[in-house]
């Protein structure tokens, strides 16, 4: 008898279902011995399974899985509150909610009632598009008509315990195919917003269609990396392997070094050598070069694998790079130094070069430079720095001088950010301001790190740094420190992550405060009928609305503000890492054969 008909009749191959059952039916039914052996099998089946493990315990089993993830479990009939902790840590019963305080649970509650309300303005007329287009309750395809909304959202279905939404979501995520043969998908937000999306609703929910579609995606976006130096290309045709390059330079360096996190623990879920080899051979070409920079600058050629521009910078085009030294040490659980040591390097470098004070308010940012000249200007996308700075305060090892340093840093600058709020008659942040300049004009008077040392020097005089006294909001009138460059707000999540790992990590409860303030605004002017729009004029009592809803605000905003009021920390930051578009990854291990394969140190 074939091996096959051990299997379920559903899982067995077709052409061996038929042959057992007709085996079964002539051959078993017609001799007599050949019941009693088989009542004798079942017999001798039920000891084993029941009666044995009774006697010696529930939860011991015969061997390891191949990974410590546990079934996927089936849809319950009743949903309930679950905990988040790590899959590699299950326990037979997940740990009681903790209940949460009135004020913080209504809070919690109207953040979530939000996320459904947008949720449903894209179900309801945007459904297997992309994105929602929230004045005029329209559609858009901007990202190849993948369903990038619902990729990005998953997650934070999850998260906030919507399982029914969740769950009708599979059947979209299962039809979805990934090859475009008339269509360039482009990898960084590909990478970070599907591959991303995906890992983190198989992770949280061990549901194996979101790994397998996981897989499909990761494999379709490799040609990218068929370069002379590894470095990846803009965009691929997935349909047809074929690349491209972005419209003006050949790529910008956090989009080359914003993959590790998603491919690294992809390669660690399907053994996929190539999954590891490829974004880690980036990995390489940084640590070669941080033997003589500790800062990388903005733009890069793919062809030769060097950079072409002299402008640094933790904004637009180099923000998440940085970020992503820091996490993947903190994913793969320490197991590469080196990334650490990038990551210390380059935030000193970062606090010494690029952190400013303002002449009067003094008010600290962080800004760029240009062959060395101070641009002033101070970017929203820069906003996601005092929360990594605090992350990394909190999970790794650093000298006592620079954590002290990095602390100073990250509360400085994330009162900046909520203040650029706080000051607009809307109560929401601009897109981009410029920092006015010191009256002496050298391009260093303001520098951050010679006022710190001062102040050391001096005694430590007040007890407070220059750049942490926090001075009240100027609604209106006032000096104001910059003038506004881009008065857009794009419902974007910098300063709401940073509020939200400020407040986890110091439990100061003024980051929950300035939270709800900008909640509460967003509330007043971005909602519409539909969901929520980005908007212009954040200097006006009333800004424009725009027909734009980008899938990150479901992705990110919204989720950590909803983390923000939440009592119980659900998702552990010693046991999840946060990609830069908030999905959620668990903390694992290597396996000492996969330490071997990727030549990962012991």
């Amino acid at each position: 008898m074939s091996i096959y008909s051990l299997l379920p009749i559903h899982r067995q191959p077709e052409r061996v279902r038929s042959w057992c059952n007709s085996f079964q039916a002539t051959y078993f039914t017609g001799r007599h011995y050949v019941r009693w052996i088989a009542g004798g099998v079942t017999f001798i089946g039920v000891l084993w399974f029941i009666v044995l493990p009774s006697l010696f315990g529930h939860g011991q089993h015969l061997g390891p899985p191949l990974h410590d993830f546990g079934p996927p479990p089936s849809r319950p009939d009743h949903h309930h509150p679950v905990s988040l902790e790590s899959p590699l840590h299950d326990a037979e019963d997940p740990p009681p909610r903790l209940p949460q305080s009135p004020s913080s649970s209504a809070r919690s509650d109207a953040v979530r009632d939000a996320f459904l309300h947008a949720y449903k303005g894209y179900t309801q007329y945007a459904w297997g598009y992309d994105e929602l287009r929230p004045k005029s309750g329209g559609r858009a395809n901007n990202f190849n008509g993948w369903s990038i909304t619902l990729l990005d959202a998953l997650d934070t279905l999850w998260i906030m315990d919507l399982r029914d939404q969740f769950y009708e979501a599979i059947p979209m995520v299962a039809s979805k195919s990934f090859l475009a043969e008339d269509k360039f998908a482009p990898f960084f937000e590909t990478v970070i917003r599907a591959l991303g999306g995906l890992l983190s609703a198989y992770a949280l929910s061990r549901e194996p269609i979101f790994l397998t579609r996981a897989d499909d995606l990761g494999k379709a976006l490799l040609p990218v990396f068929n370069t002379t130096s590894g470095l990846p290309m803009y965009a691929v045709n997935t349909a047809t392997g074929a690349t491209r390059k972005g419209w003006n330079v050949d790529a910008f360096w956090a989009e080359v070094t914003s993959c590790q996190l998603e491919y690294k623990y992809l390669a660690h879920l399907t053994g996929r050598k190539d999954y590891f080899d490829r974004v880690d051979h980036i990995i390489n070409i940084m640590h070669n070069m941080s033997a003589t920079t500790d800062l990388y600058p903005t733009q890069w050629s793919v062809k030769e694998g060097k950079p072409t521009n002299k402008k640094i910078s933790v904004g637009a085009a180099a923000d998440s790079g940085y970020e992503y030294l820091l996490k993947q040490y903190l994913l793969t659980a320490h197991a590469e130094p080196r990334v650490r040591e990038m990551y210390l390097k380059s935030a000193r470098a970062i606090v010494e070069n690029l952190f400013f004070l303002s002449p009067n308010r003094k008010l600290l940012y962080v800004t760029d430079t240009n062959r060395r000249a101070v641009t002033r200007t101070f970017e929203h996308l820069s906003c996601f720095l005092p929360g990594l700075f605090a992350l990394g305060t909190k999970m790794i090892d650093m000298p006592p001088n620079d954590r002290e340093l990095h602390e100073w840093a990250a509360q400085g600058l994330a009162y900046t950010c909520y203040v650029s709020y706080a000051d607009q008659p809307c109560g929401l942040g601009a897109d981009e301001m410029v920092m006015d300049p010191w009256l002496i004009n050298d391009g260093s008077s303001g520098r951050w790190i010679d006022h710190v040392n001062a102040w050391i020097e001096e005694g430590r005089p007040g007890g407070v740094p220059p750049g942490l006294h926090e001075p009240p909001p100027v609604k209106g009138g006032g000096t104001r420190d910059y003038r506004i460059k881009k008065n857009d707000y794009l419902l974007r999540p910098e300063v709401v992550e940073s509020l939200y790992l400020m407040w986890r990590t110091t439990g100061d409860e003024r980051w929950r405060e300035r939270g709800w303030e900008i909640f509460q605004a967003i509330e007043k002017h971005a909602r519409t009928a539909y969901g929520f729009a980005s908007l212009r004029g954040v200097d006006r009592e009333t800004p424009e609305k725009l027909d734009e809803m980008p899938s990150y605000f479901l992705a990110e905003t919204l989720k950590y503000l909803y983390l923000l009021f939440l009592e119980e920390d659900i998702i552990p930051l010693d046991r999840w890492v946060f990609n830069t578009e908030a999905h959620p990854l668990p903390v694992f291990e290597w396996s000492q054969w996969e330490k071997v394969q990727y030549k990962i140190p012991f």
